[in-house]
């Protein structure tokens, strides 16, 4: 079957085609989010994991072919690096106590989640990503893992670099930013897919920032994560045919959707043409 069949209403997904491969099918995952914990829906597509985005104008329909499909929402799918999604298990699996380091496990044991098989398809690639930030030890042919709290944190703040030098380069408005203002915005993204404790509060104080201010920078769409409206949020099979009429201000530009000036709302234009008739 398909990665799309068994979808009982029509939505508008930009996402690769395994179709044109031939080789894999892809599939959709209900997996944890990893700051809120609530289920959320990933594609895994020929060992790609992405999270789902949307986006929705006030009024909008697609048309397609012969059919107008009612949910003017615009789907994408985006590649997500599968340690930000395999951390909090990771970190559960260990048991860890205080000082104490906790306990190796199998990865089959650590991957399964009672109510979410969709981890059990990440094995193909849970054991190369989640490498970087593990102790490895080998018995025979079996490998046990561990989350090495240094080798995660080392890890956080490649990505915070990373992001760190990229975002100056994709806007105006960045690159006349200050570096410090910088590194907020960059710890801030990254502190999306982290819970607060620990490694949020890890992350801010090696890079001496306030946990306080990175958190109320985040994105709106962490907090619609919350009820199930935002990226990574959409269930092709459960979703139903809703608008979310709740909207949030991103207070970051990077993910504020640009209007076009000469642009004009179509309420506005039937407006117009109702007072003509006049």
């Amino acid at each position: 079957m398909a990665w799309w069949e068994g979808v009982n209403e029509t939505r508008v997904l930009i996402a690769p085609d395994p179709s044109t491969s031939g080789k894999h099918v892809g599939q959709f995952l209900s997996l944890r989010h990893p700051k809120t914990g609530n289920m959320a829906c990933y594609l895994f597509i020929e060992g790609v994991l992405q999270e789902l985005h949307w986006f929705k104008q006030s009024y909008g329909s697609w048309f397609l072919g012969d059919y107008v499909c009612e949910d003017g929402r615009l789907y994408t799918a985006t590649p997500v690096d599968p340690v930000f999604i395999l951390l909090p298990i990771f970190e559960e699996a260990r048991m860890k106590k205080g000082d104490d380091q906790g306990k190796f496990r199998q990865l089959d044991e650590i991957i399964y989640i009672d109510g979410y098989p969709g981890y059990q398809s990440l094995s193909s690639i849970a054991e190369k990503s989640m490498q970087i930030v593990c102790d490895l030890k080998e018995i025979g042919s079996t490998k046990f893992f561990r989350l090495n709290d240094l080798k995660v944190l080392r890890w956080l703040s490649y990505k915070v670099h990373q992001l760190k030098q990229t975002l100056p380069t994709l806007d105006m408005n960045y690159a006349a930013r200050d570096e410090k203002d910088t590194l907020f915005d960059a710890v801030s993204i990254v502190g999306e897919y982290l819970k607060e404790k620990p490694w949020l509060n890890l992350l801010c104080s090696k890079f001496k920032l306030n946990l306080q201010e990175a958190a109320n920078a985040q994105y709106t769409e962490v907090v619609l994560h919350s009820n199930g409206s935002g990226p990574s949020s959409f269930n092709p099979v459960q979703e139903n045919n809703k608008v979310d009429k709740k909207s949030g201000r991103a207070t970051r530009q990077t993910k504020k959707a640009k209007v076009e000036e000469s642009s004009k709302n179509i309420k506005d234009m039937f407006s117009r043409a109702a007072r003509k008739g006049r």
